[in-house]
Parts: structure tokens; sequence; C-alpha cells
């Protein structure tokens, strides 16, 4: 018999979720049976597969020792440098400026590949703040294109992890900027209101009225007779939603590699050798925010532009445009 305390972190999920991350590599099948044989209690009683624990709960499985060996498989931490541009930290959520060519979480295609997520972990090990062995594992709430720099937010606990997933559903109270350069003159402001319909076999999102709606609102900062620099607000978020619409406006993101101009991708590299997509998230806005978060309220982050793609945008534009930014 194992027993297990729930701790501030794993309050609040259903049972059932909490044994399957404990026995991590048991059959669902075999969980379930120990909820049908009363195998499972819960402060000395049958626990009813729904509950929602609470801390301090005393959880109870009755299991054969061998059995918990085999079911029961810490996880595995690669171990990797850690090169986080940390914005802002507290006990709940780190805001990390995100290099390009980073990826956020690992994938089947890329399950040997160094991550965001990864580098988290092991910082927040070196500080003690996450075991690997711990039911919840601190990870980034929104994503960020592999070649997307700028701003992404982590949860370091469960309930914030479940606030900001909540928050983003419902896309009122937190407000997404990206800086992105353009090819062409773009109008000086402008809402892009275009559905977007995910290809999940191709990996492309295409505009079609049986998609999803997404909005994508732009303001230009500056231009020259080749590019435009534009400030750019979400008010949906879906997959590569910013890239497909500037694509259908004819002013494609430079150095987008799916929905972007061959010729000027190429011709921009061969100048100013720079190979990822020009997109930045560089400012998130938190406005109403549920108790827990409520220190957040009212607050705005930053994430200032990459020395290479500040650098670049100073041979294009003004440099006092560019260093007000």
């Amino acid at each position: 018999m194992k027993s297990l305390k729930v701790t501030n972190n794993d309050q609040g999920q259903r049972i059932d979720k909490y044994i399957r991350k404990y026995l991590n590599n048991a059959p669902l099948s075999f969980i379930y049976k120990l909820f049908r044989k009363k195998d499972i209690k819960v402060n000395g009683k049958k626990a009813d597969i729904n509950y929602l624990i609470k801390e301090n709960d005393l959880i109870e499985i009755y299991i054969k020792d061998e059995l918990l060996q085999t079911f029961n498989t810490p996880k595995k931490i690669e171990k990797e440098k850690i090169n986080l541009d940390i914005i802002y930290e507290d006990e709940n959520i780190l805001i990390i400026n995100k290099d390009a060519n980073v990826l956020v979480h690992e994938g089947e295609e890329n399950k040997k590949a160094n991550t965001l997520n990864n580098m988290i972990l092991n910082y927040l090990m070196s500080k003690k703040e996450y075991e690997p062995n711990s039911l919840y594992t601190p990870t980034c709430v929104h994503r960020l294109d592999r070649n997307t720099s700028g701003l992404i937010i982590a949860s370091k606990n469960l309930e914030t992890s479940k606030l900001f997933l909540e928050l983003f559903k419902k896309k009122e109270n937190i407000e997404k900027y990206y800086l992105a350069l353009v090819k062409g003159n773009t109008l000086d402001s402008g809402t892009i209101n275009k559905p977007l319909l995910k290809d999940e076999k191709k990996k492309l999102v295409t505009i079609d009225n049986k998609g999803l709606e997404a909005i994508t609102k732009y303001q230009k900062i500056t231009n020259n007779q080749q590019y435009s620099l534009l400030k750019i607000r979400l008010l949906t978020g879906r997959t590569h939603q910013i890239r497909v619409h500037l694509s259908s406006l004819n002013h494609p993101l430079i150095n987008d590699e799916k929905y972007g101009d061959y010729k000027e991708n190429k011709s921009f590299y061969e100048t100013y050798h720079y190979k990822y997509q020009f997109l930045h998230s560089y400012k998130i806005k938190f406005l109403k925010m549920p108790n827990k978060l409520k220190y957040l309220e009212n607050k705005e982050f930053k994430a200032p532009l990459k020395k290479e793609q500040k650098d670049i945008l100073i041979k294009l534009f003004k440099e006092e445009t560019i260093n007000e930014l």
C-alpha cells in the first residue's frame, strides 16, 4: 500500500488524473480497475473517480510493491544548459524572452531537441523549486512558433496553469502585441478578420470560411521603400495567424518559409544574414485577473528586441524610432 498526501500544488484536480500522473506507466484499464475494486481511498473512505482532491487529503493506493515499482517511474529530465532571458519571475510564473529557433515543447518529430520547457525545468531544479517526481510539471501556458522570438509565460504550479489556460481561452484579459517586419509598404493601420483552417496533415493554415474566427489588428510604425515595421495585436490566437493574415494582404512576414516570398527572403538573408522569421512577441498586458493573480492586474511586460534584430532595424529605419520600441 502506498500513501500520498496532497500538496497545495496538486489540489483541485480529479483524483483519477492524479493517480494517472503518479502511476505514469500503468495502463488506464489497470487504474480504473483500482477504482472499481475500491483499492483507492481518500481519508480512509472509498474514492469516487470524480472526486476533486484537496490539500492535505490522504490518498491510499492498495497495490503490490513490485507493481508500484513498475508503474511509478520518475520523469527523466535531460540535463541542459540554462539559457533563459527572464523578464519577470514570482512564486507562480516565469515570463521569458525566448530566442528564435527554440522549440517551446517537444513533439513526435523532435523528441531529442532542446526545448524551452526543458530549460525551465532545469532552472527550477537548480533553485530547488521542482523535483522530477513531482506530480505537476511546470510548463509554458501558451504557444510561440519555433522561429518567433519574444515573451512567453510559464506556470510553476497547477492552479496558475489552469487559470492562464482559462484566461487565454476567453481572450479578454490578456493583451498580446508583436513586432513584425513585412514586405512592402502597408496601410497605416487595419484589421484583418479572416477565418483560418488548419490542415493537420500538411501542417499548413489557410483562409477558409469553414475555419475558425481569426482577428488581427496592425498599426504601421515606420517604413522604407522595401519594408514596413508593424505593431500587431492578436484578438484571437490561432496557429500561424499573424503569418497567414499578413501573407493574405500581399505583405508577408520577412523570412517566413511557409507563407512568405521566397525571392524576398533570399535577398534579405544575403544582405543581413538573418534566417529566422522577423516576428517578435514584445509586450503582454494583464487586465482583470483572478484572485490568485490579482497582483498582476494592469501590469505590462516588454521584451526588448534581440540584438541581431535591433541592429537590422536600425540599418533599415531611423535609429531613434527603433530605440523607442
